[in-house]
């Protein structure tokens, strides 16, 4: 087993940290300049930010707000939201990024991981997969991928989707239970798994972290590759130390 990257996220909105619960009733939780330099200190192995609202609001991912964080960040840093061209990409990698996150405009138009992988190459390009489960009988796959933050079905069945993103150049899947997020109940394992096994390349687990144990069930059980987390670590209720900690005793190579 290769080491397990734990991977802060910082969702912002209006320049401030926010938590929701499943995608929606959004509390602040911090600055998002000085969240980035606490957890770069505390020992992260990557951080990612999402503009969670660009897309929604039909604008482009804002600059400004990415350019402060970067500032501070000695850790690799990945951006997501309202990048929807290559153009977009580039503008972001120029400011220093490291790697960008395309969720919705990569259903739009698949064509688009194909692009950014050979202009940027992959290690460059993560595709972000926000995921719900659907009823029995209800029509629609029991594993369902939603865009546009969460708010827009799209019928597309995951694994199907998370194989054909993989297969077009996805360097990485960043795949977030709506179900899950935010309730610290803990990941989606089902989703997780049944991912992680059909595909390739690293599975972030995103979406429901609230104990230690979800953290080691992600990784065992959700066979993920990296666990992003954000209430646990916004709040306080448990350090990036005490996570990497726990791991290792349980036998799961983390850098110390």
């Amino acid at each position: 087993m290769e080491q397990i990257k734990i991977i802060p996220c910082l969702d912002v909105r209006n320049g401030r940290v926010v938590k929701g619960v499943k995608f929606e009733n959004l509390r602040d939780a911090r600055d998002p300049v000085e969240a980035a330099a606490a957890y770069c200190r505390e020992g992260a192995d990557e951080l990612v930010f999402l503009d969670i609202f660009a897309t929604v609001e039909n604008r482009k991912t804002r600059f400004e707000w990415v350019k402060r964080v970067g500032e501070v960040v000695t850790i690799p840093l990945a951006v997501g939201g309202g990048i929807g061209s290559i153009e977009d990409m580039k503008a972001l990698l120029d400011l220093g990024v490291d790697k960008v996150s395309i969720n919705t405009a990569a259903v739009r138009n698949p064509d688009l991981i194909t692009r950014a992988a050979k202009e940027f190459g992959k290690d460059k390009l993560v595709v972000a997969i926000d995921g719900r489960k659907n009823m029995a009988g209800s029509g629609l796959p029991r594993l369902e991928v939603v865009v546009r933050s969460g708010s827009e079905a799209t019928g597309i069945e995951l694994v199907g989707w998370a194989e054909r993103v993989e297969d077009l150049g996805a360097g990485e899947i960043l795949l977030t239970s709506k179900d899950a997020d935010g309730t610290k109940e803990g990941y989606d394992l089902e989703m997780t798994g049944a991912v992680a096994e059909a595909v390739r390349i690293p599975v972030i687990a995103s979406g429901g972290a609230g104990k230690l144990k979800h953290l080691y069930e992600a990784v065992i059980m959700g066979k993920a590759s990296a666990l992003l987390v954000a209430s646990i670590f916004h709040f306080g209720e448990v350090s990036i130390s005490q996570a990497k900690q726990y791991l290792k005793e349980k036998g799961i190579p983390v850098k110390i």
